[in-house]
């Protein structure tokens, strides 16, 4: 009997050791209280304003929004931008239209441009991609109630850098805690003091990678807060439904089954 407790001791330390090292390959993805999470949570207009910024003046340098229209920009529930700075921002990117045999300018009805650089993914759905401190891996309570996941593992990922940095067979790579293996082949893209924003908001790099973070849902999932407020319209209807059919069902049949007789 001792000797099968003492098997199974020794067996729970070797795994607990191993997911531990496992946990640790992973990287330390930390939790952000983002506002869009949770089932009554909603975008933030002006943060979404704010990481649109970020994504134009430092991540569209490599990385692409091909999935995104621009038009997108003006609608309620995301950025919310007048169609007018829409029309603007658009007419600032080029497009080759092959009926013109040339470049024009982008439309709002155009998508934002696909990334330049081959190694560099598109970022369009990399905040559903990508699982973090609560993604597909964990429980479904758990995304119900906090989200996918992705978010935190791009804000940790963009706050991550330690600063140290190696290099192998040709090819730099920089320490940072949040991406598995501890080394990433992409430079720091964000440092203190990097952003100007008009709103007076706080440009330290916490601020800045959750606002990025929080655009970057956005174009991930566009119509959250719509699906949200339908599954809560249906949640109510589906429950005034069945008090419904209870009070129905016990008036159809309380003539049938009668009033409840006490034994004696």
């Amino acid at each position: 009997m001792f000797r099968k407790i003492a098997i199974s001791a020794v067996s729970a330390l070797i795994l607990g050791a191993g997911s531990a090292m496992a946990a640790g390959d992973e990287g330390h993805v930390e939790d952000v209280a983002f506002s869009f999470e949770g089932p009554f949570g909603t975008y933030d207009e002006h943060q979404l304003q704010r990481g649109l910024q970020v994504y134009t003046e430092v991540c569209s340098a490599c990385h692409g929004l091909k999935f995104v229209p621009i038009r997108a920009l003006a609608d309620k529930g995301g950025p919310h931008l007048p169609e007018d700075q829409v029309r603007a921002y658009a007419a600032e990117m080029e497009i080759f239209d092959a009926e013109l045999d040339d470049f024009r300018p982008r439309k709002p009805t155009d998508h934002f441009p696909p990334h330049g650089d081959p190694n560099a993914p598109d970022l369009s759905l990399m905040a559903k991609a990508r699982a973090g401190f609560h993604g597909p891996a964990g429980t479904g309570i758990n995304q119900f109630v906090k989200g996918i996941g992705g978010p935190e593992y791009i804000a940790s990922l963009l706050k991550g850098y330690t600063g140290e940095e190696k290099e192998e067979a040709g090819t730099t790579f920089y320490e940072n805690t949040a991406f598995p293996g501890g080394w990433i082949s992409m430079a720091p893209p964000l440092y203190e003091d990097q952003m100007e924003y008009q709103d007076g908001h706080s440009n330290s790099i916490e601020n800045v990678a959750e606002d990025v973070t929080a655009f970057l849902m956005w174009t991930a999932e566009p119509k959250m807060m719509a699906r949200k407020q339908a599954g809560f319209t249906a949640v109510i209807f589906l429950s005034v439904l069945s008090v419904l059919l209870y009070l129905t069902n016990k008036r159809i049949w309380s003539a049938v089954k009668g009033p409840k007789k006490k034994h004696v």
